[in-house]
Parts: C-alpha cells; sequence; structure tokens
C-alpha cells in the first residue's frame, strides 16, 4: 500500500460539514483534492491528517475555528461611501465583492446591508468562527 508522507502529492476525497452536520463544500462527483504535503495549500491540521494514512483508509478530522479559518473579526466588518464602488458593479445584500489589496492579494467581501449613500461589507471568510468536520479518504499517492 502506498503511504503518505510529507512532500508527497496526494489525492483526496472529502466532505467538510459544520458541527451541526450542514455540509459546505465536497468532492462527490468531482475530482479528487490534489495537494502536496508541506506546501500549506490547504487547512495546515486536514494537511498534517493526512500523513501516515494508506491509499482507501477513511478518517474524520475535526478542526477547530481557531486552527481552520480564524475567529470572526469585528474590524473585518466595514461601511464605505457607495461612490467608491463602481457604478457599473451590482450590488445586493448577500452578494459578494472582490477587491485586490495595495499588496496584491485579492479580497472578498459579502455586502451586508446597503442604502443609496452606503455599503456595510463584511470581509470575514464565510467560514470564520466556525469548527469544521472533514470526512476524508485517501485516493491516491504520488511521491
Amino acid at each position: 500500500m502506498s503511504q503518505a508522507n510529507d512532500g508527497d502529492t496526494v489525492k483526496i476525497h472529502y466532505t467538510g460539514k459544520l458541527t451541526d452536520g450542514t455540509v459546505f463544500d465536497s468532492s462527490e462527483g468531482r475530482d479528487p483534492l490534489e495537494f502536496k504535503i508541506g506546501e500549506k495549500n490547504i487547512i495546515p491540521e486536514l494537511e498534517a491528517s493526512v500523513i501516515g494514512m494508506n491509499v482507501g483508509d477513511k478518517a474524520t478530522v475535526e478542526i477547530t475555528a481557531e486552527n481552520a479559518y480564524g475567529p470572526r473579526v469585528d474590524e473585518a466588518i466595514q461601511t464605505v461611501e457607495r461612490s467608491v464602488i463602481p457604478p457599473e458593479v451590482e450590488l445586493a445584500v448577500g452578494g459578494q465583492l472582490q477587491a485586490t489589496a495595495p499588496n496584491g492579494q485579492d479580497l472578498v467581501f459579502v455586502v451586508m446591508e446597503m442604502n443609496d449613500e452606503t455599503v456595510t461589507l463584511d470581509g470575514n471568510h464565510p467560514l470564520a468562527g466556525q469548527d469544521l468536520v472533514f470526512d476524508i479518504e485517501l485516493v491516491e499517492v504520488a511521491a
């Protein structure tokens, strides 16, 4: 059997759930998630949980909010003048708005409230403040 080790490229099928069982993401019906262990391209605890698994192994991984997308931060919520948002951008409560930070990082905001003069935006990750549960299955290991 192939065992996953640090530095290996692996593929996993997964279902991500909130602690109440609500599914927020899944690879079901799609290609498995591929990543290289050690590159920190996914949640670190999820990545670490794959180490030592053999192809075909399944596991359930519980990750606290602090170790997933962090706590919700009030400072990530801001109200801006409607005039700073280009008029061609269609806004709707619950809709998303993308921006680029001065350092080049892409930012995503959710429109919380709006009126003719202001727009309140939430820059928290949608899963911030949530403990997560992942059901995973290791499907492939490539050294």
